[in-house]
């Protein structure tokens, strides 16, 4: 009885993920959304657009190689996005979608678990190492110092565009929290963001990264845990995130279950 529950709890959630995240509410901070049959068409500006939507409408193969093409047309004639990610999910029905997205220049990257949770269930005190300490940034000289650790954990590019991104977003006040564990010396050592939705039952726990060396110390739990607070306190029920296989293992100690997976295809001009 315990498996069928566990189940049906995955089938609800999955549900609710399907009907209040694939909507517009996905793309918070998106300069400009356009839509092409089912496709939400997103520009973000610094060069990045991404493709999302609640299902690709019943096409067919012919039908999702058609969406793929016109997808990637209209990004073309847009020469200021070099970057563009389209997001599949393991459930939808979308017969010949990794054949048309590879054969328009689509390269995959690896799937990531999509994660979902009761907020309440992990709105709990969690105690960190001796010396470090947890705090909400607000400023942007934390905003890049945070950001130069996440580059260093994930070995990506920093980017004047994403810092811009992000001010922007803190400085309207629509809900984006970043939080950061740093050392009694003032060095971050953790960090990740809470991305509340709007009109949904819904926060996205998101960026989280933690610096090799203080790892498995519950400082990447203890950062879960003030995020479900806070957005308790915002009203939400549900956290989400897409997650790696570093962090799906701790998310799920944490509550969470997973429902899903997503791939990301990037596309680069």
């Amino acid at each position: 009885m315990g498996d069928v529950n566990g189940m049906r709890d995955r089938a609800a959630l999955l549900r609710a993920y399907d009907e209040q995240l694939r909507t517009d509410a996905e793309t918070p901070g998106a300069l400009a959304i356009e839509h092409l049959g089912p496709l939400r068409l997103v520009d973000y500006g610094g060069g990045r657009g991404f493709i999302s939507y609640r299902d690709l409408g019943g096409a067919d193969a012919a039908g999702v190689a058609a969406l793929v093409a016109d997808a990637v047309a209209h990004f073309e004639r847009m020469p200021q996005i070099v970057q563009v990610e389209w997001k599949t999910r393991s459930h939808d029905i979308a017969p010949g979608l990794h054949e048309a997205l590879l054969a328009h220049g689509f390269e995959p990257e690896a799937p990531e678990a999509i994660m979902i949770g009761p907020v309440a269930a992990l709105a709990v005190d969690v105690r960190v190492p001796d010396g470090v300490s947890l705090r909400r940034v607000r400023d942007e000289r934390d905003v890049r110092a945070m950001n130069r650790m996440q580059n260093d954990v994930f070995g990506s590019q920093p980017s004047e565009a994403f810092i811009a991104a992000v001010m922007g977003r803190l400085a309207a006040d629509d809900g984006l929290e970043f939080w950061v564990a740093e050392t009694d010396t003032g060095d971050i050592v953790a960090a990740g963001r809470l991305d509340p939705v709007a009109n949904s039952d819904f926060a996205g726990i998101w960026g989280g990264a933690t610096r090799e060396q203080w790892r498995g110390r519950g400082i990447y739990r203890a950062l879960v845990a003030v995020r479900a607070q806070s957005a308790l306190a915002l009203g939400k029920t549900l956290l989400h995130s897409d997650s790696t296989a570093y962090s799906r293992p701790i998310l799920e100690r944490a509550g969470l279950v997973q429902v899903s997976t997503t791939t990301p295809y990037q596309w680069r001009r």
